[in-house]
């Protein structure tokens, strides 16, 4: 097996802009990623009915690396609310492997187009920066494992860390900025494994995939993005502690928009 040495280049330089972006709000990177990897899938002329799943997959798995490389900058600074972690990270993996198997259900066309409108509707909440009320607190018991549920499943459905829901959920419920976004980040290890496995699982018996997939993972992607993510995960999660998030949410919202465009753009045309 033999890759294009621009292919190459496009993956590791991927792999840099996912990381920090991992690093410094939380995001896994997927948000960036599964467009990213869909048109490079594409121009690589993949079977168009697995791209988006492959880039799911792969953007979910690459998570597998930012996270824990994030996660140790995060910890350093006494960031994460580990309690926060324990407490959701049960609904996280059940809902990861729920979503696997609904996106293996899905065509192309819904996956991508599901993918349009969460995306949207986490870049409208950047963009907002919409202030919770002062009296609103985390749930408890069985509303954090229902949360964590749909984190989970969602995450799965559309290769991000999660951190489109669970920064605005924890913003939401009064956990101060910086510390949302690192627990996001922890969280992204645990629906990074479960939701992969559950991407290697669905897409196991699949004809004609690439040389290197495994189910619906494609390996050498996996490998080169992850090589320069982990590099880049902690100089993101060290400038979160240093810039004006707020101020790089809404330029990363835009981004954003954008994206969701673009996939927008590939369901409708698939």
């Amino acid at each position: 097996m033999s890759l294009d040495p621009l292919l190459i280049a496009e993956l590791l330089a991927l792999g840099c802009v996912g990381g920090f972006l991992a690093g410094l709000l939380g995001i896994g990177g997927g948000m960036l990623l599964v467009p990213a990897l869909t048109f490079i899938a594409s121009a690589q002329g993949f079977p168009a009915d697995y791209v988006v799943k492959m880039a799911v997959a792969t953007s979910l798995a690459t998570i597998l690396f930012t996270s824990l490389s994030s996660v140790r900058a995060h910890h350093k600074r006494g960031a994460i609310r580990w309690d926060v972690v324990k407490l959701l990270a049960p609904g996280v993996v059940a809902g990861s492997l729920l979503g696997a198997q609904i996106a293996k259900l899905l065509s192309t066309k819904t996956l991508a187009l599901v993918f349009a409108v969460f995306v949207s509707y986490s870049a409208l909440q950047m963009f907002i920066d919409k202030k919770p009320k002062p009296s609103r607190q985390l749930p408890q018991g069985v509303g954090m494992f229902g949360s964590g549920t749909l984190i989970g499943t969602l995450s799965a459905l559309v290769g991000a860390g999660g951190g489109f829901i669970s920064v605005p959920f924890m913003a939401w419920c009064n956990v101060p900025i910086h510390t949302a976004v690192a627990t996001s980040a922890a969280l992204g290890f645990p629906i990074a494994l479960a939701g992969s496995m559950g991407y290697i699982f669905a897409g196991w018996d699949l004809q004609a995939v690439p040389a290197g997939s495994f189910g619906y993972l494609y390996l050498p992607a996996l490998v080169l993005i992850a090589a320069t993510s982990v590099l880049f995960a902690p100089l993101g999660a060290k400038a979160a502690h240093t810039l004006n998030v707020r101020q790089l949410k809404r330029v990363f919202a835009c981004l954003l928009f954008v994206l969701a465009a673009y996939m927008a753009s590939k369901g409708l045309a698939a």
